[in-house]
């Protein structure tokens, strides 16, 4: 067979396997697919040195090959990454289960009952660059949401992908699951991402985590349904009625926390009355913190040596240490910046005006809103859903941090006694 064709077969191997062990996932109980995950941590646990082996090939890979600091650490399986796997899984067991959720049970008066259950999606197929931690918390996610998931890493991460696929698959097996219920492409071909977006009669959604650029490509191309985001243009707002330490806190926080993230601040937008006040303290701590400032007209005049920001600055998910400021009139004109600039991740206001925050709230229309704290929440463990699987800006069907409950749709149930309609 041509590469094409080979890589076509394995596809539809992968697909028709995961297939069938969605509909053996969707009817097992909560315990057996606790245990699963159990025994994954377990596995991870007892091969820590062979994890740890495995990732140090990609790392001298990555080195060679020019890869940064950012991508390397991303990348490293370190005994805290590790740790932070097992835990991810206990905690993944312990919540509850959706699956099989009845709710609105009403009667109606034709004589039926009607209302809605949780049920899996079926099979999940994620695309993903240089985590080898979104391995374990796909694989957690779906398996106790009762989702098959076929997972495509980067090929920046291939040995440890594939040695956590061992971790994985042992623990499947343990549980006695279909060990195709979790599934890792075992080719780093990028043919095979054109294959596994391209087969509705297997995958029922696609979930891209990467750079913007991958992230297009799947939406453009994918002829199975996608739940994304593109950007991460995260914005504060310091209102007029704002507390100042509240203010500085919060905004020191969602821009330096971590750069390199999706909830982080990329422009901060404060108001004219409280701009002079604000700005100096705020900008000292940035450029101490190494972050370099790039400031609208009005915010050059309180801090004179900065560079002056451009229209393509608004716009720019800098995932670095850069940040935008823009002093605005008052939340009206904060609002409306960000109707134009954000990318719909996660907004947050400074206010103790309750009535200004609960006006934020309603009219700033991302999937995360926030009143007095840092963006960098915007995240499934934070969220209480002990992980995510990435997060949506769509409107449908999910929406912000993706865990369990967004792995899951409703179906109509409706129960009779014999009864006809007249």
């Amino acid at each position: 067979m041509t590469t094409t064709d080979s890589i076509n077969a394995l596809m539809h191997q992968l697909g028709q396997a995961a297939r069938t062990a969605a509909t053996q996932l969707s009817v097992a109980d909560t315990a057996q697919k606790n245990a699963a995950l159990e025994a994954i941590a377990v596995e991870i646990e007892r091969r820590a040195e062979f994890l740890q082996s495995e990732n140090a090939r990609d790392l001298d890979a990555g080195k060679a090959n020019g890869l940064d600091a950012a991508m390397l650490d991303r990348l490293t399986l370190s005994d805290k990454a590790l740790n932070g796997m097992v835990t991810g899984l206990r905690q993944i067991a312990a919540l509850k289960d959706p699956i099989g959720e009845v709710s609105d049970l009403s009667p109606l008066p034709s004589g039926i009952e009607v209302g809605k259950m949780r049920v899996p999606l079926g099979v999940v197929g994620i695309i993903y660059e240089s985590r080898p931690n979104v391995t374990i918390d796909a694989a957690a996610l779906c398996l106790k949401s009762g989702n098959a998931a076929i997972l495509r890493g980067g090929s920046e991460a291939r040995h440890s992908n594939q040695a956590l696929a061992q971790c994985i698959q042992a623990g499947l097996k343990a549980a006695d699951l279909p060990e195709a219920a979790v599934q890792v492409v075992p080719t780093t071909d990028r043919a095979a991402v054109g294959e596994l977006i391209a087969m509705p009669q297997f995958v029922d959604v696609i979930i891209p985590r990467g750079g913007k650029g991958l992230i297009e490509r799947i939406s453009a191309d994918a002829r199975v349904p996608v739940i994304k985001h593109l950007d991460g243009i995260c914005h504060v707002y310091i209102d007029d009625a704002a507390d100042a330490e509240k203010a500085h806190r919060v905004a020191f926080n969602a821009k330096t926390h971590r750069y390199g993230v999706c909830n982080a601040m990329e422009t901060l937008l404060v108001a004219e009355s409280r701009a002079a006040e604000i700005l100096p303290r705020l900008a000292q701590a940035f450029e101490q913190k190494g972050v370099e400032l790039r400031g609208c007209a009005r915010t050059r005049e309180i801090i004179a040596e900065m560079k002056a920001a451009t229209d393509e600055d608004w716009a720019t998910e800098y995932l670095d240490a850069i940040l935008s400021i823009k002093v605005v009139a008052d939340a009206s004109a904060a609002m409306a910046h960000i109707a134009q600039y954000s990318s719909g991740h996660t907004e947050s206001i400074i206010t103790e005006n309750l009535t200004t925050a609960r006006r934020f709230l309603a009219q700033v229309d991302s999937s995360s809103v926030m009143v007095n704290a840092s963006t960098r929440f915007a995240d499934g463990f934070e969220y209480g859903l002990g992980a995510e699987i990435g997060i949506s800006t769509d409107k449908f069907h999910a929406r912000g941090p993706v865990g369990l409950e967004g792995l899951t749709s409703q179906k109509y149930i409706v129960f009779g006694d014999g009864t006809i309609r007249e």
